[in-house]
């Protein structure tokens, strides 16, 4: 049996755990009373970091599985959110070796500026399509605190899962260097 091929599915069989567990927890009835904010979409955080520092954890379709399976549960427009989170999770695996140089920091902004551009594509196509989208209010509280929470979620991926950064000189599944 090939570890780096056991190890590869083992990761993608614990983001899906994990994805679980975070639908599992933002699903709880805590406050039966409407809240006036918003959580942070911990699960948007945990895909885009899976995506920028490990892309081979998370392919395509799982992630199209995960976030279809995220706008049923949690009652949003089938399709939307996750077509929005698909894209840019694609485009932040484009750019992966280009941010395996960078700073924190810089990753930070990257997800900062791409969570905050799907965030616009939604309400937009929201409203085009005559939907209520939510408050403006809410929207800007989930987003400045999904920010807030990304270094947390990194971190959680780091020391608890293992999620790093590949190395310039790591080899795949299929001994090519990454």
């Amino acid at each position: 049996m090939d570890t780096g091929l056991l190890k590869l599915w083992g990761m993608r069989f614990l983001f899906i755990l994990t994805a679980f567990v975070v639908l599992f927890f933002h699903l709880l009835p805590l406050n039966p009373a409407p809240s006036h904010w918003a959580g942070p979409d911990v699960l948007v955080a945990m895909v885009f970091a899976w995506a920028v520092r490990r892309p081979d954890y998370v392919p395509v379709l799982l992630v199209a599985a995960v976030m279809l399976l995220a706008d049923m549960l949690l009652q949003r427009p089938p399709g939307l959110w996750s077509v929005l989170v698909v894209c840019a999770t694609e485009w932040l695996k484009s750019r992966e070796r280009r941010q395996r140089e960078t700073t924190f920091v810089l990753e930070w902004l990257t997800f900062a500026g791409t969570f905050i551009v799907i965030t616009i594509l939604y309400r937009a196509v929201m409203m085009i399509l005559i939907l209520v989208p939510g408050t403006l209010t809410l929207s800007l509280v989930q987003v400045v605190l999904t920010i807030a929470v990304y270094p947390i979620v990194v971190v959680v991926s780091y020391f608890l899962f293992g999620v790093r950064r590949s190395a310039p000189g790591d080899m795949d599944r299929l001994g090519r260097t990454q």
